[in-house]
């Protein structure tokens, strides 16, 4: 069991940047390493979209936040980081952190990004 809190959304001008956190609280003999972790995005009336991830062998990317944003991870905190920069009002939303293991899937409650131009 995986519990996932968002944090570090807000309002911010088109250029800014903003530092998203993911704290994650984890149940059981697994280790918070050996999760799949990501980063989502949602707009109201739109699917939710993958942002990025980070895996042992890299990190993929949304081809419009690529150079961008930059996620990283710290296993001995438990957290997961999302720094976006060069911010544009098309990346307001509000951003999701997700986890995944096994086929077991776990969602935060969210953060908003609202970016004015």
């Amino acid at each position: 069991q995986v519990q996932l809190v968002e944090s570090g959304g807000g309002l911010v001008q088109a250029g800014g940047s903003l530092r998203l956190s993911c704290a994650a609280s984890v149940s059981g003999r697994t280790s918070f390493s050996s999760y799949w972790v990501a980063w989502f995005r949602q707009v109201p009336g739109k699917p939710r979209e993958f942002v990025a991830s980070s895996t042992s062998s890299g990190t993929p990317w949304e081809d419009s936040v690529k150079g961008r944003f930059i996620i990283s991870r710290d296993n001995a905190k438990n957290m997961v980081y999302l720094q976006m920069n060069s911010l544009k009002p098309e990346d307001t939303a509000v951003y999701y952190c997700n986890a995944d293991r096994d086929g077991r899937n776990y969602w935060g409650q969210g953060t908003q990004v609202t970016v004015s131009s």
